[in-house]
């Protein structure tokens, strides 16, 4: 018999994030490694695990997810997402919490692109009188 499944995207910055929940005890893998081996830094388990804690359900599912592009903070944030549109299809009554925490919202911050005769998108290169 087949094991229920819900999957997910989430998306920030350059990053993008495929989750898979399945019911368990708890366990987030990111791209195969513990995301302790992972993700350094403890503030972004937080950001990780956020929605689960919203939700009542931080030892219910085992987590996998696959991430790729930008850094730590941005897979982080697109792992929150992915999660939380994850708990929208196990349960629609999480929607309201998890609504009103904003993180259904998909930030839209990108960076800006480099301009033509500026050294970044907008810093301009130093002015010399001669």
């Amino acid at each position: 018999m087949a094991q229920v499944q819900y999957k997910a995207t989430g998306r920030r910055k350059n990053s993008t994030a495929r989750v898979i929940m399945t019911p368990g005890s708890g366990q987030i893998t990111f791209n195969g490694k513990d995301i302790t081996e992972y993700l350094n830094f403890d503030h972004l388990h937080l950001i990780v695990r956020q929605p689960l804690a919203i939700t009542d359900t931080v030892e219910s599912y085992d987590i996998s997810i696959n991430v790729h592009g930008g850094g730590y903070s941005g897979q982080a944030g697109a792992a929150r997402h992915g999660i939380s549109r994850a708990l929208l299809t196990v349960d629609p009554e999480f929607r309201p919490a998890l609504k009103a925490a904003g993180l259904l919202t998909r930030d839209p911050r990108m960076k800006e692109r480099k301009k033509p005769g500026l050294k970044k998108a907008r810093k301009s290169p130093q002015f010399s009188k001669r």
